[in-house]
């Protein structure tokens, strides 16, 4: 019944989201307190790592999470981030940040806080370990990345800008793209619309849940074009 009620609920809030224009007014709400309740202990690193992949699997299919995400992690739409992939940390951090108010402010954040509400700790481990087992993803169908543009990246990602104090992005995010150990996550495949959305609600301060400031330090001193390039060069880490 819990359960059920949860996707009736969830089904209404999609199709308010879904109903609102792409460049709509993002209300900016930082959460309150610390950016995240998320401690990576070495008790909460083998909580995760010993997710259930088989409950993992139901609650993708029966919890609402493959309507957006798409089965085995594959978002059918670059509106959504897929999972397949991911690390499994990083997902679980993000599913607890969202049941616990540290990611708001937007039309996508509040469905996903109503998506996690009736998930237990244990349910977000198992789901994490799921998509953790997949291989990174491709672009989604019609879902294109410019060379050029990604070209234009590759010394930021490689080398980093001393003069401003940024680091290469693969220092925290792989050479691959694959991500790093504990919350740093995968990128490799990400849609362009989505990783540009991401920043930008980093470099403005909507999106507040990394740990010490580091994405909203490093996003409020790129420009635009920056953003973009980097958008293009992780898209096409797995483009086919």
């Amino acid at each position: 019944m819990k359960l059920s009620l949860t996707k009736s609920l969830l089904a209404s809030a999609l199709i308010f989201s879904l109903g609102i224009t792409a460049n709509a007014h993002e209300t900016k709400t930082a959460a309150v307190g610390p950016s995240t309740n998320v401690a990576w202990t070495a008790e909460m690193m083998r909580f995760v790592a010993k997710g259930d992949l088989g409950n993992g699997a139901r609650l993708n299919a029966e919890a609402f999470c493959a309507s957006c995400h798409g089965h085995a992690g594959i978002a059918p739409s670059p509106n959504w981030p897929s999972t397949a992939g991911q690390r499994a940390e990083y997902t679980f951090k993000m599913l607890k940040d969202y049941k616990e108010g540290k990611r708001t402010g937007t039309a996508h954040n509040q469905l996903m806080q109503l998506a996690v509400m009736p998930l237990s700790d244990q349910d977000m481990a198992d789901l994490a370990k799921y998509y953790a087992s997949f291989p990174l993803p491709s672009l989604p169908v019609g879902v294109t990345h410019d060379a050029a543009k990604a070209k234009d990246a590759s010394k930021m990602i490689v080398r980093g800008d001393g003069s401003r104090f940024i680091a290469p992005c693969q220092s925290c995010h792989g050479s691959k793209g694959e991500g790093a150990i504990t919350d740093t996550p995968a990128l490799a495949g990400m849609p362009p619309e989505y990783f540009i959305k991401t920043m930008q609600e980093y470099r403005d301060g909507i999106r507040t849940n990394d740990v010490f400031s580091r994405m909203r330090l490093i996003a409020k001193e790129l420009s635009d074009a920056e953003i973009e390039a980097m958008a293009h060069y992780y898209a096409g880490m797995t483009a086919k």
